[in-house]
């Protein structure tokens, strides 16, 4: 998408406006440079490991420098390959000393209407109800409803109810499971995929959603909005309509952020195949700010998803609708955490993750479950998941 597109669609600033039309330009002359090489397999949520925010080798990335992945060449499903058998029986013994378990939704209510990121056609979520054997109330139709009719069915006289979704409806929309085909760069996609090679008109024949499947792991919330709520850090923070808190519009969560946010957490270590979820408060502007939401974001940007990365997690996810951060000025290229996250590394992204109860519940160890969309060729997943946590108890695998 030409970088003036990509700004109307999402209504950036200017500030924004002038980083991405420098990023293209750097892009175009050549001068992106590599990131220096990082030490893979550590898991602790501190050490010496240096990161910073080089954009990537574009050229080799897009030319396969990033194949094979180290989980093979024929490889579809990223880091989900850290999920064995072994690590959801460890996760489970989370849960094994008999204390009370609550179930936590992770997912966002899902809305007509619901701010989702420009397209076209856009992305929407406008469900219509369909009504079969009786008489629906005035205004039903002139509202959008559709009338099969008004007789029952059979001598039983059943009536139905049905959903429908316009042209338009995607899985990429309100919570969300990001896939390895979601981003590429250029044509080439997670593990050396070349997009004119896996694309159909119905979805894409290789890195659907059908090598997801669901996972069972452990989880950690690393809550950055209750830590500088804690810390009564100001500079980092904003309101919502309310008046509750939430981070910053264009808040960089730093490395730093996440370390103190594993400490207070419990949090000793992220381990491979666990599930990283970051708290902005984000969430709590999506209805009643709609066009602020998608302006910008606060979130991490690339040293941050290469520290994480490092730890192989399954997913890393938050509460916003893009996980890295926009709007601010550091941002020199346009959605690049997802191409090191999807691309290179194969860690899916979640997006519109909820874990307001779960901080409320002071739970920052649990075990999260994904269903997702078990669907042929598609990008992403948006059936909401789940955590299962045991308030007041703090423990780590450290």
């Amino acid at each position: 998408m030409r970088p003036d597109h990509f700004l109307t669609h999402t209504a950036l600033s200017r500030r924004s406006a002038l980083g991405l039309a420098g990023a293209a330009a750097l892009g175009a002359a050549g001068l992106a440079r590599a990131t220096p090489a990082a030490a893979h397999g550590s898991s602790g949520t501190g050490g010496g490991e240096q990161y910073d925010d080089v954009m990537f080798d574009v050229a080799a990335a897009e030319a396969g420098g990033w194949a094979p992945s180290r989980y093979g060449p024929d490889d579809q499903r990223g880091t989900f390959n850290e999920v064995t058998a072994a690590k959801t029986a460890a996760a489970l013994q989370l849960l094994s000393d008999g204390h009370p378990v609550t179930t936590y939704n992770l997912g966002e209510l899902m809305t007509n209407g619901f701010p989702a990121f420009q397209t076209e056609p856009p992305r929407v979520y406008e469900q219509r109800l369909t009504v079969t054997g009786y008489q629906p109330p005035a205004g039903f139709t002139e509202g959008g409803g559709i009338l099969q009719t008004t007789t029952p069915l059979g001598a039983n006289r059943v009536s139905i109810h049905e959903e429908r979704f316009p042209q338009g409806y995607t899985y990429q929309i309100v919570t969300q499971l990001d896939g390895l085909n979601h981003i590429g760069v250029g044509a080439t996609f997670y593990n050396g995929f070349q997009g004119p090679d896996i694309a159909t008109p119905t979805g894409t024949s290789r890195l659907g959603n059908e090598h997801m499947g669901p996972i069972v792991t452990r989880g950690v919330l690393l809550d950055v909005l209750g830590l500088k709520l804690e810390r009564g850090a100001s500079e980092a923070l904003s309101t919502n309509a309310a008046g509750g808190p939430v981070l910053l519009d264009d808040y960089r969560i730093t490395i730093a952020d996440l370390q103190a946010a594993a400490r207070r957490g419990g949090i000793d270590a992220i381990h491979p195949g666990d599930v990283v979820l970051i708290r902005t408060g984000w969430n709590t502007i999506a209805r009643s700010e709609p066009e602020r939401y998608l302006a910008r974001e606060p979130g991490i940007y690339l040293a941050e998803a290469r520290y994480l990365a490092d730890r192989r997690p399954a997913i890393i996810g938050s509460d916003t609708w893009g996980l890295e951060v926009l709007g601010n000025p550091v941002v020199q290229a346009v959605f690049p955490v997802h191409q090191e996250l999807l691309v290179k590394n194969g860690i899916r992204i979640g997006e519109g993750v909820i874990t307001d109860g779960l901080a409320e519940d002071g739970v920052y160890e649990f075990v999260y479950v994904t269903t997702p969309q078990y669907a042929q060729g598609a990008t992403a997943g948006n059936a909401p998941p789940a955590a299962l946590g045991q308030p007041g108890r703090h423990r780590s695998w450290g």
